[in-house]
């Protein structure tokens, strides 16, 4: 490993108005990924809470402020409760892909309709092809595009792109970098939770650990999905701990979940 790799220059981004918490200022300390060594640094970061977004690795510094706290959910303890196993089946037609970091133009378009039914007038919903092709595609780690489709409808065509998650392949586990998917249609509800399950029960059958969600705000409606996955880690002053609160433990599978279950590679 090069110096700059065991040593690698970190910064401060100066404040901004937070997205998540009104009348907050966030901040972020961030530092370069590249070179041979990237993912090597990219996976010793995550481990400590960072998260990537393109070549670059970051994670909340904000004065007075610790809101935003980094989850992890425990793949090969999960249990899906009742009402995950009947996303999980209701879903189970959908064919999955992962390909290396390309970015499509039906990518962009799904993503645009997203964005539009779920953060209309935030920060991405400017984003021109331009952008989205460098948000995939400048990538120093082992990184991929996963694709939900729908069945093919007839020999040699492919099925209706609904769902799709930039993800990295990390050495304890999968990173969900962001996903996005069909939000407006009635008849794919919760493709979201789907997501996120199905990186859970891949992570599992190949051995991975943890699947990293990224940062979790208590008392933000936007991030309460985070916690629905059981076991899920925090990391706090003292380490990844696994979170508890008053909700009933989901409840074991009576049966074996039906999903597809090709590993990143």
């Amino acid at each position: 490993m090069t110096a700059l790799s065991r040593f690698p220059r970190f910064f401060v981004t100066s404040p901004s108005p937070c997205p998540y918490l009104p009348g907050r200022q966030e901040r972020k300390i961030f530092t370069e990924l590249s070179g041979a060594h990237a993912s090597e640094l990219n996976d010793a970061l995550g481990r400590i809470g960072f998260r990537r977004s393109q070549s670059v690795a970051y994670r909340p510094s904000c004065a007075g402020c610790n809101a935003c706290v980094s989850v992890r959910v425990v793949s090969g303890q999960f249990k899906p409760n009742a009402s995950q196993r009947k996303l999980i089946r209701r879903h189970s037609d959908l064919e999955v892909t992962a390909s290396k970091p390309w970015a499509t133009e039906e990518q962009y378009e799904l993503l645009h309709r997203y964005l539009a039914a779920r953060h209309p007038g935030g920060g991405m919903a400017a984003m021109d092809e331009g952008d989205y092709a460098d948000m995939v595609e400048q990538s120093p780690v082992t990184s991929f595009v996963i694709e939900y489709r729908e069945p093919s409808p007839a020999p040699g065509e492919r099925g209706r792109l609904v769902g799709a998650c930039i993800t990295d392949q990390q050495a304890d586990g999968l990173s969900m970098i962001y996903s996005f998917f069909l939000a407006d249609d009635e008849n794919r509800p919760g493709l979201g939770n789907y997501i996120i399950m199905d990186h859970i029960l891949r992570a599992r059958n190949a051995g991975l650990p943890y699947v990293y969600l990224g940062y979790w705000v208590k008392g933000s409606d936007r991030m309460a999905y985070k916690t629905r996955y059981r076991p899920i880690e925090v990391l706090g002053p003292n380490g990844w701990a696994v979170y508890e609160d008053d909700e009933t433990a989901p409840e074991a599978p009576a049966a074996p979940l039906p999903v597809n279950l090709n590993v990143f590679a």
